[in-house]
């Protein structure tokens, strides 16, 4: 480091003629300076300036010696600079990793006007319903659903989505009316998760009820489960917003509208970082605000 400090101490002396010049601008006495110049020299065993009372010559090896230092300190302030920018500006690619339910128009919803404002900020997208590691797969920003486990990230509630039970018209057609959770064991479940055998349904009236359920369909993708639910194979529990299309469309019905479910929490994921670049904290903002419409 040393030495890399005085190559840095003599490109100012030869961008500022002297050393006295040189010495103010770097906050040095000018002896300070010549020291570090003559210790430069030992060190290659060569003269790169010949000095005056009147003024400082590059020598034929410090003039090339010289534009190495000075490609070296700009490289050095093009590195601040983009340091800079990834701090203030949202720039340079975001790597954003979510569970497979947010492939749809959620995510590009919030980003797509972050991008078309940030012509030098880019996205790469990782679409995966298993927790990986952030930081082996050099992830700047994960959604994650639900509890979280792993303490060394650092999480950012952003919302909480409702849950409803919802079902085909079809499928509904061929069942006798549903009035009550109890009638729901007797029913087709397409189920997300693997091993639950209840859920539970609160009513406004302060009754519970969990019924054991017997699942005909179990997916461990829940964009796959919709599918089966669309197909009128059955009912299943999904976030609202993420169903509210096909809701509104008709393709999909809320039963049970007057009992309400658990809900399920929206975070943002990021390794442990003492400070975030802007791309992060940009995309942060943009997605809570549109996955809490």
């Amino acid at each position: 480091m040393d030495a890399l400090r005085r190559m840095a101490i003599f490109a100012r002396v030869v961008e500022l003629g002297s050393m006295n010049a040189a010495a103010k601008a770097l906050g040095m006495t000018p002896s300070a300076v010549s020291q570090h110049l003559s210790k430069l020299e030992a060190q290659h065993n060569v003269t790169l300036l010949h000095r005056t009372t009147r003024k400082l010559t590059l020598t034929e090896a410090g003039a090339v010696f010289y534009q190495g230092c000075a490609d070296m300190l700009a490289a050095a302030q093009l590195a601040e600079q983009r340091i800079t920018e990834l701090r203030d500006a949202p720039v340079g690619e975001l790597r954003l990793s979510a569970p497979t339910g947010f492939a749809g128009p959620l995510i590009s919803q919030a980003l797509a006007p972050l991008l078309k404002l940030h012509p030098k900020l880019s996205l790469r997208l990782f679409f995966h319903d298993e927790m990986i590691d952030l930081v082996s797969n050099r992830i700047d920003l994960a959604l994650r659903a639900g509890e979280l486990k792993d303490s060394s990230l650092i999480a950012r509630h952003l919302t909480d989505w409702p849950n409803v039970l919802v079902a085909a018209p079809q499928y509904l057609a061929r069942q006798a009316a549903i009035n009550h959770p109890k009638q729901l064991s007797e029913l087709d479940w397409i189920a997300i998760e693997a091993g639950r055998s209840d859920y539970a349904f609160f009513h406004p009236n302060g009754e519970v009820a969990k019924p054991p359920i017997t699942p005909r369909v179990i997916s461990n993708n829940i964009v796959s489960a919709r599918e089966f639910v669309l197909a009128g194979m059955g009912l299943a529990i999904q976030p609202e917003p993420e169903v509210r299309t096909a809701i509104n469309e008709g393709r999909l019905m809320v039963v049970l509208p007057e009992w309400r479910l658990p809900s399920i929490a929206i975070y943002a994921v990021t390794p442990r970082r003492e400070a975030q670049p802007a791309k992060v904290r940009y995309a942060i903002d943009a997605l809570k605000a549109q996955l809490a419409l």
